[in-house]
């Protein structure tokens, strides 16, 4: 988003936060969203749906097809975290991976990425015909008709444009300052009471 008179603007169709970043101001004191990088997936006059991408759980992928019966080969992977996606429904798998493919509750949420959240995805990562890039979480960040947006002009959040390289490449404590440098800010020099993005 581009800086006009010292203010961020924020952008004004609700669909044009689909496939970007919430990145927590450093005022958030919301426990489950404080210092994070949030990733919409889907936004419109209904709500929005995201994921936190930067809050890795004491959880393994290894641990995770455990508990849903499935044997993970793929010794690399074993030992990926798994991700607190957010407040929502914490006992429910959600997948962010890209290339899309073709499972069988799958949407695509932009810049070549889709979020899965049937189980044959990861019984295809167990097979090792999976997705070449994913992040799991469990849960997910939910907000009702308006409360993004009121989120935005109350200074709770900044936005910009997802970069999947960040999503997968970047590892989880980096992630917030890769968000911001996006931006090209330092949160270092952000007031709790400064503008939006």
């Amino acid at each position: 988003m581009r800086l006009r008179d010292g203010i961020y603007n924020v952008p004004m169709d609700p669909a044009e936060l689909s496939n970007h970043f919430l990145i927590a101001m450093p005022s958030m004191v919301d426990p489950n969203f404080g210092h994070t990088v949030v990733f919409v997936a889907e936004h419109s006059d209904k709500g929005a749906l995201g994921l936190v991408i930067n809050r890795p759980m004491d959880i393994d992928l290894a641990t995770l097809f455990e508990r849903i019966d499935l044997k993970l080969e793929i010794a690399p992977l074993a030992h990926a975290r798994v991700f607190f996606g957010g407040p929502v429904q914490m006992d429910r798998g959600f997948v962010l991976h890209q290339p899309v493919g073709a499972w069988s509750s799958t949407v695509e949420v932009g810049g070549g990425m889709a979020l899965t959240t049937s189980k044959d995805v990861l019984e295809a990562v167990a097979a090792g015909t999976g997705p070449e890039r994913m992040l799991v979480t469990l849960g997910y960040a939910g907000w009702g008709p308006g409360q993004l947006e009121a989120e935005i002009a109350h200074n709770a959040w900044l936005t910009v444009p997802a970069s999947a390289d960040l999503i997968f490449e970047t590892p989880a404590d980096e992630r917030f300052q890769g968000a911001f440098n996006l931006l090209g800010i330092d949160p270092a020099f952000l007031a709790s009471s400064a503008g939006h993005a």
